[in-house]
């Protein structure tokens, strides 16, 4: 099941009891899915294909607990993960960043290990796979640094190496690492969900303008920014096409002007069922003041 954000509780209730982080093209996850049909999984993967993939899989497959995140497993982990839920982490062939430079985009970090604490029940474990013997060895440093887990190193379970990716470097011959992080400690920092916001709008009075053309534009915002990229008109109104990246969670959205029996309409689409966020309402608050530069008048604002 496809996770939609403008749909869904945080946490997510029954809480999953395994996450997968980058699941690809869902083979592992519909293996993992048969042999544990107890177990609630959920997968964060930020490739849309690999995502339409996997789904597609898991319905073919006749795969019905697996819930699927489409983004960032920071956002999944504080948002939909219950505190100390999970029994067990899957992190199989992380992109290790190889370059110095590039280390700070590594998932296995020691802040994320603190953040996980909070979310793996006791005795909970964290099990990673990788190709690359410089990530493992510091994901095993960051891990120890954090002060919160116990390590141990065996032998790749057999069943793991069956992700494309595993397939892909078994063919020439590369040798494989595996970790098993186990919480011991949880680290005491709160980590709540985001704070839930009430769909942004405002109404205006005057004629919808003619939008002959449109440019791109950057809205700025503590945390982040929304760029709304294009217009598109249809009868009644216009959808401006809206990317928005706060934090770990990016979201395309759509901001809707339209005519209603109030007035003119200026906020978020339901349209895919989108999180209305700070940034949302950032760019909702901007389209209303380009708007009153196009010669409408404010009637009411709810952002």
């Amino acid at each position: 099941m496809l996770i939609r954000l403008g749909e869904s509780e945080f946490p997510l209730r029954p809480a999953p009891e395994v996450l997968e982080v980058g699941f690809g093209d869902g083979r592992f996850t519909a293996e993992l899915a048969r042999r544990h049909p107890e177990w609630r999984i959920l997968g964060a993967e930020v490739s849309a294909a690999s995502v339409a993939r996997a789904l597609k899989r898991f319905r073919r497959e006749g795969i019905a607990n697996v819930w699927v995140y489409h983004g960032q497993a920071t956002f999944a982990l504080r948002n939909l993960v219950a505190p100390r839920s999970l029994v067990r982490v899957y992190v199989n062939f992380p992109d290790p960043w190889p370059k110095a430079k590039h280390e700070e985009n590594r998932l296995l970090r020691r802040a994320f290990f603190q953040r996980l604490s909070t979310r793996l029940a006791e005795g909970g474990e964290l099990w990673l796979t990788t190709d690359h013997e410089g990530y493992w060895r510091y994901a095993q440093a960051e891990a120890a640094a954090s002060g919160l887990f116990d390590v141990d190193t065996p032998p790749p379970p057999p069943h793991l190496l069956t992700t494309k990716y595993a397939l892909k470097w078994k063919e020439v011959g590369r040798s494989f690492y595996h970790a098993v992080f186990r919480k011991r400690a949880e680290d005491p920092t709160p980590w709540p969900p985001l704070p839930r916001c009430p769909m942004p709008h405002a109404l205006m009075s005057g004629t919808l303008p003619r939008l002959e053309t449109f440019e791109k534009t950057v809205v700025r915002f503590e945390g982040g920014a929304a760029v709304l990229l294009e217009v598109a008109a249809f009868p009644g109104g216009y959808y401006f096409l809206t990317h928005v990246e706060e934090g770990d969670l990016v979201q395309d959205v759509l901001l809707e002007v339209r005519t209603s029996a109030h007035g003119l309409y200026v906020g978020l689409s339901r349209f895919g069922a989108p999180l209305a966020t700070p940034g949302v309402k950032a760019a909702v608050a901007w389209l209303v003041g380009f708007l009153e530069g196009q010669g409408l008048g404010v009637l009411q604002r709810s952002y």
